[in-house]
């Protein structure tokens, strides 16, 4: 009887064992496959940006002054700008 119980607790671990092994591997050969195309769809992705930031681009000469967000936030549209300076005698 302790015989059979050791036999079946090896094979079900040997088989086990087995199925991790072939998920493995599987999935080692679908990274494979897969991984070359994932790269190349990321690449394009940043050429269609990078074309798309190109023909946005501002004319020679023109100045444009953007806040970060955290900086617009904190202020009001009502607001001037503070000016420091001096008199000249």
């Amino acid at each position: 009887m302790n015989f059979l119980f050791v036999m079946l607790v090896l094979t079900n671990f040997l088989r086990t064992v087995g199925i991790i092994v072939v998920i493995y591997y599987a999935l080692k050969f679908a990274g494979r496959l897969l991984f070359p195309i994932v790269v190349k769809k990321a690449v394009n992705n940043m050429q269609a940006r990078q074309s798309s930031n190109a023909r946005e681009q501002k004319r020679e000469g023109e100045v444009t002054v953007e806040k970060p967000r955290s900086e617009q936030s904190r202020t009001r549209n009502t607001e001037g700008e503070y000016v420091d300076f001096e008199e000249i005698e």
